[in-house]
């Protein structure tokens, strides 16, 4: 297990110094499943490094709906991964293992990880790290890698998204919501979201969605067919669940593809399944966390390959809420569960 395990706690805490010579560093811990109020800054042991890997010194890290998730015991590691939470982070590459090339100490990095995220030093394969653009600062690199690979995956390599096209994201003031709105802007694609308030509307608006949805006015496949001329879209990123199926199956044009990604509404319900067959209809189920380590790098290379320019270019950004110091983990969580923010809210280490 590439584990940080919790140090015996002190009565005096270690300078900077003193805590780099003893291989130690400062996380961000839940002790037990439970609330917000579990999390707390702890001494643990720096992780180690393999022949692959990188070792980047941490200077901010993002949160995902997935860390609640974890910090619940509902989302566990995937076997091998560190048990801190945090599955992307952003700083400076500090240590690089004998079989990379291509990367340097002293370069700007953004990480997607499967955990240890919110510690002042993560490690990750080589080949699931980004350079940052000059374009962006490390709190943005922080709240890019998850959200935007999560985005591109499963949109475009999944739902199979092409220029001319009309696709509906669901939570469009979300992470990935946000990330899918821009990626889709970027390929062409024409978007509809569904967001919970009129604010969050005409903020993706101006992100660049197309059509956005207050979900709070209603159904929303009647106003989907309006936009769509009565076709309906080619593809759905869902990260609602049980609640959202039926209407998603009677958004779909023809030939279309639904991508669910998370249940935050439920994981079972009923359906007609005679639309499906009629017209056609593929149903997708994924995660990005649990793949495995050579599929993640090959999505990282897809990515940047297709939006690499985009990105370097600044025109990919993904909005910041809120970035709150890694004590005030607590109410990083407490704003997220709560659903108010639009975009990212990033921890600072340092």
């Amino acid at each position: 297990m590439r584990q940080a395990g919790l140090l015996a706690s002190r009565a005096v805490e270690k300078s900077p110094s003193d805590r780099l010579i003893y291989g130690i560093m400062k996380a961000v811990i839940a002790e037990r499943p439970g609330d917000e109020g579990v999390l707390r800054l702890a001494e643990v042991s720096e992780p180690s490094l393999r022949s692959e890997d990188l070792m980047i010194r941490v200077t901010h890290a993002g949160l995902n709906r997935a860390d609640l998730m974890q910090r619940q015991g509902h989302y566990p590691p995937p076997p091998g991964a560190s048990d801190i939470i945090g599955l992307e982070c952003a700083g400076e590459v500090v240590a690089v293992g004998s079989a990379v090339k291509g990367w340097r100490v002293g370069e700007r990095a953004m990480a997607l990880l499967a955990g240890g995220g919110y510690a002042e030093k993560a490690v990750v394969h080589h080949g699931s790290a980004m350079r940052i653009p000059a374009a962006l600062s490390d709190a943005e690199a922080a709240a890019f890698p998850e959200v935007f690979l999560t985005a591109f995956l499963n949109l475009f390599q999944l739902a199979k998204v092409k220029a001319g096209d009309w696709a509906l994201v669901h939570g469009g003031g979300s992470g990935v919501g946000t990330a899918a709105i821009q990626l889709l802007k970027e390929a062409g694609v024409r978007s509809i979201v569904t967001a919970g308030s009129e604010e969050k509307c005409n903020r993706c608006l101006n992100l660049g969605a197309d059509v956005a949805i207050n979900y709070k006015s209603g159904p929303f496949p009647v106003a989907v067919r309006e936009a769509t001329g009565g076709r309906g879209v080619d593809a759905i990123l869902d990260i609602i669940g049980a609640a959202y199926l039926a209407q998603n199956i009677e958004s779909l044009a023809r030939g279309g593809r639904l991508v669910l990604i998370a249940l935050q509404k439920g994981a079972k319900t009923e359906i007609d399944l005679l639309p499906v067959l009629r017209n056609h209809l593929s149903i997708h189920g994924s995660t990005l966390r649990s793949r495995p380590e050579a599929e993640k790098v090959e999505i990282v290379a897809a990515f940047l390959a297709r939006f690499g320019a985009a990105l370097e270019a600044g025109r990919l950004r993904p909005p910041i809420h809120k970035v709150l110091p890694a004590s005030e983990a607590v109410e990083a969580h407490r704003m997220m569960q709560a659903s108010e923010h639009f975009g990212k809210i990033v921890l600072r280490f340092g």
